[in-house]
């Protein structure tokens, strides 16, 4: 189908971009921005940028510089920053806006606000309230790694940033290892090789992942190759800019009876008898029976 073509004939071209700056309603609309590409930005969002009379964003700077590139300027209007780090001082300012029945539009840094993003707190107090909260859909770092990753995507999970240091860290990579569903997780350059390793000592190294890389930017790379093949691979490079990994769903799996007993020795350091075994299992694809009976053998080496 063309582009000049629907399905009931033909359509007029596509006339010049027209911005609709009349008010939104009252309410709390949020906004997804751009991850890389600035013309990713949606035709609502940028009228909502334009009428809206109290803006809102985790980075003033960001903002301030998309609108600029489509010809949006704030006006009188106030431009403020909303993060975590001066949440509750502002969202009381921001629920009497909304309790005067003012618009008030809250952009994330990049993506979709409240992925990954300090606005949660702010659409629960104006909830709580009884404010409007309306979303207007667009760029999203999950879904989009998700599409182009090449793994299923009937079911995912998204698990965020992995906590950063100790048992913690170690807690989460193991339970996210048994979730039945393809795992999407962001994670720092500078920890992306540490992750990797970690995967490995826990999943092995034929599971499938997508390491996705400054989506949507001009340096944008996908890795789409076995665990083991991509730590091979970027061994050596020094990885930079945004990075989501992608991580396929467990399966059945070759797993060695020395490589199920360290797994079981893993997992039993830091749960119950059951819980390592269910862990183990979900992991692996192995019978739950088989792999219970490997964890009483462990238990009485002990």
């Amino acid at each position: 189908m063309s582009a000049e073509h629907d399905r009931d004939g033909p359509v007029a071209a596509p006339g010049p971009l027209r911005i609709d700056v009349q008010p939104p309603g009252p309410g709390l609309h949020l906004i997804a921005t751009p991850i890389g590409a600035a013309r990713d930005i949606t035709l609502r969002a940028l009228d909502l940028l334009a009428g809206a009379d109290v803006l809102v964003a985790e980075d003033t700077r960001s903002l301030r510089r998309l609108m600029q590139i489509h010809g949006i300027t704030p006006g009188d209007r106030p431009v403020l920053a909303y993060h975590d780090h001066n949440g509750p001082r502002m969202r009381p300012r921001l629920l009497a806006a909304l309790a005067e029945g003012r618009s008030v539009v809250y952009a994330s840094e990049a993506g979709t606000p409240l992925v990954a993003d300090p606005g949660f707190q702010l659409v629960r107090a104006a909830v709580a309230e009884g404010h409007k909260v309306l979303a207007a859909p667009g760029p999203s770092a999950v879904l989009t790694a998700l599409v182009v990753s090449g793994l299923p995507s009937d079911r995912f999970c998204f698990l965020g940033f992995p906590p950063a240091q100790g048992g913690a860290r170690a807690k989460f990579l193991a339970e996210a290892a048994t979730i039945p569903a393809t795992l999407v997780i962001y994670e720092s350059p500078h920890r992306i090789h540490r992750l990797l390793d970690e995967l490995r000592e826990i999943v092995g190294t034929e599971r499938s992942v997508a390491l996705c890389r400054e989506l949507t930017k001009r340096f944008e790379e996908v890795l789409r190759m076995p665990l083991g093949d991509l730590i091979e691979a970027v061994a050596t490079r020094d990885l930079k800019g945004e990075i989501v990994l992608v991580i396929d769903r467990p399966g059945a799996m070759q797993v060695s009876d020395a490589d199920m007993d360290a797994a079981l020795r893993r997992a039993m350091a830091v749960q119950p008898l059951k819980a390592a075994v269910a862990e183990v299992a979900a992991a692996t694809g192995l019978p739950r029976r088989d792999v219970y009976q490997a964890a009483l053998r462990l238990k009485e080496e002990e």
